[in-house]
């Protein structure tokens, strides 16, 4: 059977296409990081479970974390963890997260100097993934 110089360039163009949506459809799966879940905890045990999920911490505290676990994550995407003192409206630390492996936690930790508390209020972190879009807001408070 002849092919005319038309048909196989057809043919070329169909199975280019067909490629070309194979590897999206593969190539996003692994990029689309999804967080399944965050927490605002008092710290992590040795297999980085969360000690204590809570959204309140008395006044002599020096230190608050958020826990982070995400699913189908691509190696090296970055997580930006966003701590906001809303009592004064004042940023105060962004962190930039490699994750690094597909599926796993981190905890990210907001800690004072040595002899200073976290001023009483309220505050929120924001989890930005992918393009910097918004994943989740946590809130909590100090005495």
């Amino acid at each position: 059977m002849a092919y005319t110089s038309g048909k196989l360039k057809y043919i070329s163009a169909i199975l280019l296409f067909i490629f070309s949506a194979l590897f999206l459809l593969n190539h996003n799966n692994t990029k689309n990081i999804i967080v399944q879940e965050a927490r605002i905890v008092t710290g992590v045990d040795n297999e980085m479970r969360p000690l204590k999920i809570t959204s309140y911490f008395p006044k002599n505290t020096t230190k608050v974390s958020t826990w982070i676990k995400w699913q189908n994550a691509r190696i090296n995407t970055q997580i930006l963890v966003k701590w906001h003192y809303i009592t004064d409206d004042v940023p105060i630390y962004n962190y930039n997260l490699t994750i690094p492996k597909r599926n796993g936690v981190a905890n990210v930790m907001l800690s004072m100097p040595e002899g200073k508390n976290l001023p009483s209020g309220f505050y929120k972190v924001d989890i930005l993934s992918g393009k910097k879009q918004l994943t989740k807001t946590l809130t909590f408070e100090v005495g």
